[in-house]
């Protein structure tokens, strides 16, 4: 089983698990496919992460990469007055994708790396008609992009708004480029990307147009396999990618509300209202803490202690409060899950940060880069502080179920900026606690927290339930746009017949594809 948020990118899964691969494979091949087929949100400049259930072991992989040697909080200020910018190449970090699926492939894969890769090259020579979220997404993203004019994107707009190509359901787009980076990236085992011929490319793009990123930060980069962290809950095991990634976030605000009585019903005003102060709790700690290990030590134990657990619970109380911590952004991610026949299961994430990212594409090539330095701290001093070679607080988490007795359930995520960890405690809950089917755990109304007691609400959550927050101190605002509370895939395994059961959003053109 294969699920994404492109129809597409999900068959190429699919295929090569019919092919022979397992989930490993399809995972990186279906990723692969997503840098074409949506990348409103993701590319080949971006950066991953990935939980992969193998072997009765689970794995983390951390595929995000660092500041440019020459990127630090003096140069922001000459550059800029100390702000950072969202786009330009100013905030490029080093990009961990393509260096993410190579480590995943030498440890896990089956297939060969290039024929991995090779139906994603295909669907970037030959097109594809877009889908109806993507189009929208697109477009306006090609309106944003136009009121910058700035110098740096004129080769976004060659390849991403070409000449006589609107933005539309069915439109075609195609990229000889990127198609020719992919199989160039599946010959070298992504070697090309860090050492080689594109590693050259984006060097000397950087430095003909003012950006910091050289081929000596790109070989520096290695990808990182790490210890998941967890939290328990109603019996089960929720395991997230440790720091810098903001998991622990949602693993906090469970480990909050595993002391606490929610009510049986689930949209039940009492119970919201906890789920959403415990949310903030992780976020406090999250933002005053999470950043790059290797620089800042992260006492993940204390955080994720009892002690730590008992004094957040203590502080809730009958009305919202403001926790006092920075406003989430926005974000652009993807997010798939894969399973195969042997137990194998994979939930990967990858993004390009803010839609397209930083709107820098290299020549000849459709790599766009990220934006992710946009998402330091640019206070001295703090643990996520600006610094050269140090990796940004990541909003890009995969997810992963299992159950305390050590057996998996399987792979989850919701993607979009940083409702991702409030994605994931609701779907956790959703489905430990209320006990939905996953396509019920995703298609259930959402609630976001944005900032103090500001607190977004689908309208399908209901009026009586929105009046009860509001009741309570919450900011409640009703969205009718349901792009901002992001987009999940869920696979479970049943660990007596081998069944697999899925789970797509609806808030975007996802599929499953199965086999």
């Amino acid at each position: 089983m294969v699920a994404t948020s492109q129809p597409l990118a999900a068959q190429v899964g699919q295929s090569l698990l019919q092919r022979g691969g397992n989930a490993v494979d399809a995972a990186i091949g279906t990723a692969a496919a997503l840098t074409v087929v949506e990348p409103t949100s993701n590319g080949l400049g971006g950066d991953l992460f990935a939980l992969v259930w193998m072997e009765g072991e689970l794995h983390g992989l951390n595929a995000s990469g660092a500041a440019p040697a020459a990127l630090s909080l003096d140069a922001l200020a000459e550059r800029h007055g100390g702000e950072m910018p969202r786009h330009g190449w100013t905030p490029v970090t080093v990009p961990g994708g393509v260096r993410g699926w190579a480590d995943l492939h030498a440890r896990f894969g089956r297939l060969p790396f290039a024929e991995v890769l090779a139906p994603a090259a295909t669907l970037a020579r030959e097109g594809y008609p877009l889908s109806p979220v993507l189009a929208s997404s697109w477009a306006r993203a090609i309106r944003i992009y136009r009121t910058l004019n700035l110098p740096v994107m004129e080769e976004w707009f060659r390849v991403f708004a070409p000449d006589g190509f609107t933005p539309a359901p069915g439109a075609l787009w195609r990229s000889e480029g990127h198609a020719r980076i992919l199989e160039l990236i599946g010959a070298t085992n992504g070697a090309a990307f860090y050492e080689g011929e594109l590693a050259g490319r984006i060097d000397a793009h950087a430095g003909a147009t003012g950006g910091l990123l050289r081929g000596s930060d790109l070989a520096a980069h290695r990808s990182e396999w790490v210890t998941p962290i967890h939290a328990d809950y109603g019996g089960h095991r929720v395991y997230e990618i440790p720091p810098n990634g903001q998991g622990i976030a949602a693993l906090i605000a469970l480990n909050v509300l595993s002391g606490l009585d929610l009510p049986d019903r689930r949209d039940d005003p009492a119970g919201l209202h906890l789920q959403i102060e415990a949310l903030k709790r992780g976020f406090a700690d999250a933002h005053a803490h999470v950043a790059d290990p290797r620089h800042v030590p992260v006492d993940v134990e204390r955080l994720l202690g009892a002690g730590n657990a008992a004094a957040h619970r203590a502080f809730l109380g009958d009305t919202a409060h403001d926790p006092s911590t920075p406003a989430p952004s926005v974000g652009g991610t993807v997010y798939l899950a894969t399973a195969d026949a042997e137990g194998g299961m994979v939930s990967l994430i990858q993004s390009n940060y803010m839609g397209f990212g930083s709107g820098v594409v290299v020549p000849g090539t459709g790599i766009g880069l990220h934006n992710r330095g946009h998402n330091f701290s640019l206070q001295p001093g703090h643990p996520n502080a600006l610094a050269p070679g140090k990796r940004p607080y990541h909003t890009i988490i995969p997810g992963f179920l299992g159950r305390t007795d050590g057996t998996p359930v399987g792979p989850f995520g919701v993607m979009g900026g940083f409702m991702q960890p409030q994605g994931h405690l609701q779907v956790v809950l959703n489905t430990v606690r209320y006990g939905m089917n996953p396509q019920q755990a995703l298609d259930a109304p959402r609630w976001q927290w944005l900032q103090g007691r500001a607190v977004e609400v689908e309208p399908e959550l209901g009026a009586q339930a929105a009046r009860a927050l509001l009741a309570r101190g919450h900011d409640l605002r009703v969205q009718l746009d349901p792009g901002s509370f992001g987009r999940g895939q869920i696979i479970w395994r049943n660990p007596e017949t081998g069944v697999l059961e899925g789970g797509t959003e609806s808030r975007t053109d996802g599929h499953i594809a199965v086999w």
